[in-house]
């Protein structure tokens, strides 16, 4: 059951600084006041977009080309009848008795523009959104409230996240029922193409409505728990770390450790297909389990995965992924050869060709290479 999957991932995804849930939505409507951009810091809309619209150049104009959001502009032509997020999206939903479709992205974001070329410039796809929801468009940098309140129950229910953030939201209260990230024009990628997705939650939306709206009170009343407990203090977080079995957690690095290694790439370095990313995390943890077999037993001792009918894994085995990726990533595109620091993943298998986007967590991946420099199995 969707909830009960949620559920499950509540406290991963509800950090302590998530706000209320019950509080945004009671609060929902829009606030320019409320906006990261006061009025004067806005951009406002370049000069030959402005002419163009006024010309009447564009098929199709929404009432978005009446924000001053950059991110919001560039769908301003799209077929889709979007809504800013505000009251009047909101009233029209109730009274036409639609379900709300929430995109939610930012100017900069590759994927964001993927989507949008690919579905919300369709007349087709255009035609479905049109029909069966309520469309509103959100700048994440301009109202990261909307971001944040969202973005914590796609997390808990899918284990990620990320932008484009879809979510569906129900008419009322406008409490989430599902939600996910890009979906492809087409199906393809493994993913079902977001005609599909919208197609589907239309079908469950007119014959199981009632599940769908007892679902989104119950993950909701799960996050507003979660969200609205308060952070544990530094001396409880001591305390639970200390109470933890080592055994235990050795055997967990252990066991992530050979989930990984199931991923790994030996010719081409890396963990799992293309796009790749750097995952530094991964690769520490990687290290850690090295260090933790070799203290067992030795550099090419201390098995992990010697489980019966499965293939045991050395510290040395560990160490040489580990080395293996970062050297490929050092030596490949996605090393940014004048700025130094690392782009945010390789659009190809091959680490060739590199997503032109540093991300400050990214470059944690420097100091898991000094790591490695000085790792002790070296």
């Amino acid at each position: 059951m969707l909830a009960c999957r949620c559920y499950r991932r509540l406290i991963a995804a509800a950090s302590g600084s998530v706000p209320s849930c019950k509080k945004f939505l009671v609060a929902h409507s829009h606030n320019p006041q409320r906006s990261c951009m006061s009025k004067r810091q806005r951009p406002t809309m370049p000069q030959a977009a402005a002419s163009q619209a006024a010309a009447g150049e564009h098929k199709h104009t929404n009432r978005l080309a009446k924000e001053q959001s950059p991110y919001l502009l560039q769908h301003a032509h799209n077929p889709v009848e979007w809504y800013p997020w505000g009251e009047e999206a909101f009233e029209a939903a109730r009274q036409q008795d639609k379900p709300i479709f929430l995109s939610v992205g930012y100017a900069t974001c590759h994927w964001c523009h993927v989507m949008e070329h690919e579905s919300f410039e369709s007349e087709e796809t255009a035609a479905i959104m049109n029909k069966h929801f309520i469309n509103i468009k959100v700048d994440r940098e301009e109202r990261p409230d909307v971001d944040r309140v969202y973005m914590t129950f796609v997390q808990a229910l899918t284990g990620g996240g990320g932008w484009p953030m879809s979510v569906w939201l129900t008419p009322g209260e406008l409490k989430p029922f599902y939600g996910g990230t890009y979906y492809p024009g087409v199906d393809q990628y493994g993913m079902p193409s977001f005609p599909t997705i919208l197609r589907r939650i239309a079908q469950l939306w007119s014959t199981k409505r009632e599940d769908l709206e007892e679902q989104a009170s119950t993950i909701m009343g799960q996050l507003e728990e979660f969200t609205s407990s308060p952070p544990a203090s530094p001396g409880t977080a001591a305390a639970a770390a200390a109470a933890v079995d080592p055994k235990q957690l050795l055997a967990a690095v252990r066991g992530c450790a050979k989930s990984l290694m199931k991923g790994y790439d030996p010719k081409l370095g890396g963990f799992g297909g293309p796009p790749k990313f750097p995952r530094p995390s991964e690769i520490n943890l990687l290290l850690r389990a090295a260090t933790e077999q070799a203290a067992i037993g030795g550099k090419g001792g201390g098995k992990v995965g010697s489980m019966a009918g499965s293939k045991a894994l050395s510290a040395q085995q560990l160490l040489q992924a580990s080395l293996h990726s970062l050297q490929v990533m050092a030596a490949g595109g996605m090393y940014d050869q004048l700025g130094g620091g690392f782009h945010r993943y390789s659009v190809d298998e091959y680490w060739h060709v590199p997503h032109f986007e540093k991300m400050m967590y990214g470059e944690f991946l420097s100091h898991g290479n000094h790591q490695t420099r000085h790792h002790p199995l070296l």
